[in-house]
């Protein structure tokens, strides 16, 4: 049974009050299409209602959240495309507490329906292949938390399985390094990933490493603490010597890769830290700084044919997809 909880509310103060999941859905949709038209088609909803929804918008805002351009259809203005990056970034910042919520919820209504199908509950950094690998699979629960998170959350019984990166390949440091020695857990290396610097279309700034970053004033969107790209990120700056307070917009947090890169492409801000993948997902400039190894980690009790599955589907997709490649052979304990 899959359990989808939805984030609506309001917000008031000024003309009128803003429906906050209707507005996403109508700025979203006129970002994508680049046109009422479009988005009437997109939303199931007439043009006269699209128009609408933009006017009452734009009376609440007091300024126009979209432009038309003859000949080239509509396009969101800087406000339009700032309260579309707000209201994404707000629903990133709290997707880890609706996962959870969404798996506890899940849980209970099987354990009163289903009593008797056993299923397994993974928690896991934020990885598309993984979430496409898992679309298939009826019998996993997956909450996304950050590798630190998740690893907790398996300590504390709350979880059968984590997925976790540390950044960069090599002898993994603390507290990770525990896990792979640790007889009580079995580690197993699902795939591996390249990550880099994403900028703007052209990368505006010239931005090249940590310490350009800092030097330019560039606003960098980071990961949320605890998470793999995070730690990375930050070892990356003392290596270079940069001190994180240099570093404008280090404490603006997201939750998943393309959140990041939502905020770049939208123009909130200039430069983040993220895989090949979602570079080329959200047509971003990609500077390389490395390769990484996903793992998963799971209870030495858990029986391994549960899982082989998804390991072996995961690696079929690894082998083809852009900025992955599977494991090496000596990256897994079990």
């Amino acid at each position: 049974m899959r359990v989808s909880l939805r984030i609506d509310g309001r917000a008031g103060g000024g003309r009128a009050d803003i429906p906050l999941a209707p507005t996403q859905a109508l700025l979203e949709a006129l970002d994508r299409s680049g046109s009422l038209q479009g988005v009437a088609s997109e939303l199931g909803i007439s043009y006269r209602s699209a128009w609408g929804q933009l006017a009452a918008l734009e009376h609440a805002l007091g300024r126009p959240a979209a432009v038309k351009t003859k000949g080239h259809g509509s396009a969101l203005t800087p406000l339009g495309n700032g309260l579309l990056a707000l209201l994404k970034s707000s629903q990133v910042r709290l997707g880890p507490a609706l996962a959870a919520e969404e798996m506890a919820l899940a849980d209970g209504l099987r354990r009163l329906l289903e009593p008797g199908m056993v299923r397994i509950r993974l928690a896991a950094s934020h990885d598309p292949l993984l979430l496409d690998a898992l679309e298939t699979r009826q019998d996993i629960d997956l909450m996304i938390a950050g590798s630190l998170d998740a690893l907790a959350r398996l300590r504390e019984g709350a979880v059968d399985a984590a997925g976790f990166h540390y950044g960069a390949e090599g002898p993994p440091p603390p507290p990770f390094d525990i896990l792979f020695s640790d007889p009580e857990w079995s580690v197993e290396s699902l795939f591996r990933r390249e990550q880099g610097l994403l900028f703007a279309p052209g990368n505006p700034l010239g931005l090249t490493d940590v310490a350009s970053i800092a030097d330019r004033k560039a606003r960098f969107v980071n990961r949320q603490r605890g998470a793999g790209t995070r730690i990375w990120f930050e070892r990356l700056c003392r290596e270079a010597s940069v001190p994180l307070d240099s570093i404008v917009g280090h404490h603006t947090e997201e939750f998943t890769h393309q959140a990041v890169a939502a905020l770049i492409a939208t123009g909130a801000a200039d430069v983040g830290m993220g895989t090949r993948a979602v570079a080329e997902r959200f047509t971003l400039d990609f500077r390389p700084l490395g390769w990484e190894t996903y793992h998963l980690v799971v209870r030495a009790t858990l029986p391994p044919e549960r899982l082989a599955p998804l390991r072996e589907q995961i690696l079929k997709r690894a082998q083809s997809a852009p900025g992955y490649a599977p494991p090496a052979a000596h990256q897994s304990r079990t």
